[in-house]
């Protein structure tokens, strides 16, 4: 056969199926007798329930039931589980299924109608009058702990619901000791997560037993089925979870919700399948989202603009509930001291309830404002030293012979955190190669004619392949064809193709005989799920391991069939082969049926049945992607608009599987993070009421705002798994916003405005230039 597959560009193979419409998403199952759910969710963002009347919905043709918290009993008034434990909270204050006494954002689920068509069901649910006692309402983050702001759940102590802090190194003694300490402060605002496919969720009791099933468009299937089976009381064997296809996860579907209790318990209380699909509406006030965040920073410098250290303090809104834990925050925390080799560091973050949805991971979790604030402290130190950006970064970088790099700062096991490969000078040279030097004689020859350009830089770690392990069971059919079953569920970032590609490698079979299973606690019984950036590391290198294991029970059977050494055997084009001997060989078919068993016929001594092996890979430690990212824009100042005219990346994720999908993925994420960085802005009014709640409000990127995007590859194989790999989801994101913004701010360089703030929308740029320019003019622009 003679082809590797690791490593090649090799094109998708769940993409026949998806492009050409035989993708099975949530809203596809066509399940007899299915009842259709609509939520009655909360109008008011902080209110007590004073009442709940469903009588008038009950009569509307059609209705099968309507339930409040009070109808399905105990387990849908008590406070869900939450998603990853939750340390250090003051207040774990989670959702309930169905909210009876408080509600703390708008749209938090109070009851839900169960009837014969989702038309009824939303018909018959703007039917039930919902009672209200209206609370103030905490709306800015940024007054949440002020002596005498209202709570945020009435009957708190206050608003805080956690402390973070990390610190490594003499903080003092630094500060003291440096040539230059510059202050900063910066604003990330809220937004989203915008995937193609909304959340959804089908119940179906066992008819024949006490068994569940549950479909749900869910990041971690098995973590589902755990917190499923917590609340309800029950034995997680009796309850299924699959995750069939998935239209994008990026984070908000790694939470648990509200509505994956309330299904299950309405189809049992029914004895009938429910299904329930999100739609856009919905999305904006029921689906957790991310950022709000307020830094206050310091940064001290050598003299020659060698970046020493970062001190200060960030305030995290955490929205109305807990369902997550407090992954963003910690992640923002962990993110320090990025790729910078830092003598101290002394952060702590604030987190504090609001009456707004949630703030969960969103791709980066936290890491793309860590990056935003630290990049922009380096553009300030070279500003204020006359330094080319690039240079304080190439002064102040983890150098290569630096690794294993210990940060100082630890993970949120406690444990140190290590960086553990890379080559970050490598990563900015290249992109900065590829952009060319002419960028300063561009820019004034443009300036010349009224035309404002600016470049900017940005570079950035990722911690991927987090603990504690994802599995892969690969089996050989007596078919021929090789079944990979793993827990590791995906919602379209190709995991199908690569673990068939490492797979096909180690047993010398085409991608087109691999089989992929994946996303069903019924076919694998562990996983942790598909965020972090940690599949390929994680469940990729259970693959390998499990392959090289049927590899291994391949050649031991195929060595007593053949009649040879196992030294002399070699595993090609879906056979084991004697080397030497042309056509004496055994097909994996065969030795697959050898080792399936026939009646009266022992297999090979010291063989177990079965041509099949499972691994757990164990992650230990982290592996550290990186990268830069430089861009260029072109800002009119007499609109505001922002022109991305190029975009360059540096990206180093260990050793590809795929290029073109890492390709796909770093794109994916430099447009999210365009997004972020001059669009996307969840506005609430005073009262807390969603002001952007349709995409005519809630601006996307889409295809004219997108440049073409440049991608060089770097990599430095991780030395903590067998494959070499690292986490590529996230690192598109991650600088994209801070790259952007340094460049927004290069242009307007003329006018002396700094931006510390995402997204900037042109009225913001507007109001900056004017503030700039009390004359009105500039350049021929009327401001």
């Amino acid at each position: 056969m003679g082809v590797r597959y690791f490593g090649s560009g090799v094109r998708r193979v769940e993409d026949p199926r998806l492009i050409t419409g035989q993708g099975r998403y949530l809203d596809d199952l066509a399940i007899t007798g299915v009842l259709h759910a609509a939520f009655v969710r909360a109008a008011h963002a902080h209110a007590r329930i004073v009442s709940v009347d469903p009588a008038a919905a009950r009569q509307l043709p059609g209705v099968i039931a309507v339930y409040t918290a009070a109808d399905l009993g105990e387990l849908a008034s008590k406070r869900l589980p939450h998603t990853v434990p939750v340390g250090n909270v003051r207040q774990p204050l989670n959702y309930q299924p169905l909210a009876d006494r408080e509600v703390c954002h708008v749209g938090v689920p109070i009851a839900v109608v169960i009837a014969e068509s989702r038309a009824i069901a939303e018909d018959a649910a703007a039917l039930v009058e919902v009672d209200y006692e209206v609370l103030d309402a905490v709306v800015d983050w940024r007054r949440a702990l002020d002596a005498g702001a209202p709570r945020v759940h009435a009957e708190s102590p206050d608003n805080a619901v956690a402390s973070l802090h990390g610190r490594f190194g003499d903080v003092e003694k630094v500060f003291a000791s440096a040539p230059h300490v510059f202050s900063e402060t910066f604003e990330v605002h809220r937004g989203g997560c915008h995937s193609m496919e909304c959340r959804g969720v089908v119940a179906m009791p066992d008819p024949m037993g006490d068994g569940l099933t549950v479909w749900t468009s869910t990041q971690m299937p098995h973590m589902v089925r755990r917190l499923i089976a917590d609340h309800l009381g029950r034995e997680e064997r009796t309850v299924r979870v699959i995750a069939p296809d998935v239209g994008g996860g990026f984070g908000p579907k790694g939470v648990f919700y509200p509505e994956e209790i309330v299904l299950p318990l309405a189809a049992l209380k029914l004895q009938r399948p429910v299904k329930w699909v999100e739609d856009r509406s919905e999305h904006f006030v029921a689906t957790a989202q991310q950022r709000d965040q307020a830094w206050a920073l310091e940064v001290a410098a050598d003299a020659d603009g060698r970046l020493l250290a970062v001190r200060g303090r960030c305030l995290h809104d955490n929205g109305g509930y807990v369902p997550y834990g407090l992954g963003a925050a910690v992640t923002s925390l962990a993110a320090f001291p990025g790729p910078y080799a830092l003598q101290a560091v002394d952060i702590r973050i604030d987190i504090v309830f609001t009456n707004l949805v949630p703030n969960t991971p969103v791709r980066g979790a936290g890491r793309p404002t860590t990056c935003f604030v630290l990049e922009r402290l380096a553009d300030r130190v070279a500003r204020e030293l006359s330094l080319d950006p690039a240079e304080v970064r190439r002064r102040s970088f983890v150098r290569k012979d630096q690794f294993p790099y210990l940060t100082g700062m630890n993970a949120r096991d406690g444990s140190p955190i290590t960086y553990d490969s890379g080559d970050y000078h490598a990563c900015l040279e290249a992109v900065l190669d590829r952009a060319g030097g002419d960028f300063a004689e561009r820019q004034a020859a443009a300036l010349a004619k009224g035309r404002y350009l600016g470049r900017g830089i940005a570079s950035y770690t990722e911690d991927t392949g987090l603990a504690p392990f994802e599995g892969a069971t690969i089996r050989v059919e007596p078919s021929g064809k090789v079944v990979i079953f793993t827990g590791a569920a995906s919602q379209g970032q190709g995991h199908a193709t690569i673990f068939a590609q490492i797979c096909a490698d180690i047993l010398g079979v085409r991608l087109e005989d691999i089989v992929v299973e994946a996303a069903d606690t019924a076919k694998f019984p562990l996983g942790i799920g598909a965020i972090a950036s940690r599949t390929a590391v994680t469940a990729g290198s259970s693959v390998h391991q499990a392959a090289v294991a049927v590899r291994a029970k391949a050649l031991k059977v195929a060595s007593e069939m053949l009649e040879a050494s196992e030294a002399d055997l070699v595993l090609e084009d879906g056979a084991v082969r004697v080397v030497g001997a042309a056509g004496l060989h055994v097909p994996l078919s065969q030795i697959a049926s050898r080792l399936n068993g026939m009646s009266g016929i022992p297999i090979v001594p010291g063989v177990e049945p079965g041509l099949s092996a499972t691994a757990y890979y164990e992650a230990r430690k982290n592996t550290f992607a990186n990268g830069t990212h430089l861009s260029e824009v072109e800002v009119a100042i007499d609109t505001g608009r922002v022109e991305i005219t190029r975009y360059v990346v540096g990206h180093d994720c260990g050793l590809l599987i795929n290029p073109m999908l890492v390709d796909g993925q770093v794109r994916g994420g430099v447009v999210h993070g365009i997004g972020n960085a001059l669009f996307e802005r969840m506005i609430y009014d005073e009262a807390g009421q969603p002001v952007t709640t349709t995409y005519a409000d809630y601006l996307l990127p889409t295809a004219p705002e997108v440049p073409r995007i440049e991608i060089i590859h770097i990599q430095s194989p991780s030395p903590l798994n067998p494959i070499g790999v690292k986490g590529a989801g996230e690192g598109g994101t991650i600088p994209a916003a801070a790259c952007i913004i340094a460049a927004i701010e290069n242009a307007l360089a003329p006018f002396g405005i700094r931006v510390n703030e995402h997204p900037v929308s042109p009225a913001r740029l507007r109001q900056l230039i004017r503030a700039a320019m009390p004359a009105g003019h500039m350049a021929g622009a009327t401001i």
